[in-house]
């Protein structure tokens, strides 16, 4: 963890891989803010978060609210030097045409639109303050891969991916923008809108050998957030290497990594 002493704003922070970068970056001491939209989680890890850290309602489709959390950041902590647009959501598993317009809408509201507004938000503060770099995250769809079911959300972080390497060639001077893979992570979100227990038992083994859980993956983001802030710079966990490698142990290494708290 980078030993100089930074404020990081992380949208979406208040469950899986955005709380697990926000602890092991208060664990370094530093200076934290963390939004959502579940008022009974806020309040739960204002009790329980310990270090600098600032959680706050914020929902990332209103820009006002957004603009909010940087005000009450700056407010308590001074200059944003790392902004990580972290939200998002996805949709149960099922041909696109089949979901409603509110099950679409939130999603692209949430990983497109909400992305969006905090690269707003915070490229227009960081120009003020003097510097600072913005964060998106990407996800399933970003390289293109088309999965079936997941089509609305793959095209929101297709999308994110085609607006980050635009923005590195808009930002102003002192500012800069960048990608972070997470890979696949034992989250909710990972899980999340499969069929029937059959289908999820076969999407386990797969993750299986290739995902993470979010203590082993969030502390490593949350160092590289810091130190690879590059314009345009674009670090993932889950390397086409690191993939091969795996399914190639993968007959002689068992992993389960769904027997266990975490993965709740």
């Amino acid at each position: 963890m980078s030993t100089a002493k930074r404020t990081v704003v992380i949208t979406g922070g208040t469950r899986g891989i955005g709380l697990g970068m926000a602890r092991a970056l208060l664990a370094g001491g530093h200076r934290v803010a963390v939004c959502g939209t579940d008022l009974d989680r806020i309040e739960k890890l204002r009790a329980e978060l310990t270090g600098t850290v600032l959680v706050q309602p914020a929902d990332t489709s209103d820009r006002v609210q957004l603009s909010e959390l940087w005000d009450a950041t700056v407010d308590r902590f001074g200059p944003v030097h790392v902004w990580i647009n972290n939200a998002g959501v996805s949709h149960r598993r099922a041909p696109l045409w089949s979901l409603t317009e509110s099950e679409t809408r939130k999603v692209v509201d949430t990983n497109l639109i909400g992305v969006i507004n905090g690269c707003a938000v915070a490229i227009a503060g960081m120009a003020e303050s003097g510097g600072g770099h913005v964060w998106n995250m990407e996800g399933l769809g970003s390289d293109g891969r088309s999965v079936a079911g997941l089509t609305g959300y793959g095209a929101t972080k297709r999308a994110v991916t085609y607006l980050t390497k635009g923005l590195a060639d808009e930002v102003p001077a002192q500012v800069s923008v960048g990608l972070l893979s997470p890979g696949m992570v034992v989250t909710d979100l990972l899980t999340h809108g499969y069929g029937d227990d059959a289908e999820l038992a076969k999407a386990r083994k797969v993750f299986n050998i290739l995902a993470d859980h979010v203590d082993t993956v969030a502390p490593w983001l949350a160092d590289q957030a810091l130190t690879q802030t590059r314009n345009g710079a674009h670090v993932a966990w889950l390397t086409t290497g690191k993939v091969m490698r795996r399914f190639a142990a993968a007959p002689f290494r068992r992993r389960d990594l769904f027997d266990s708290p975490e993965s709740a």
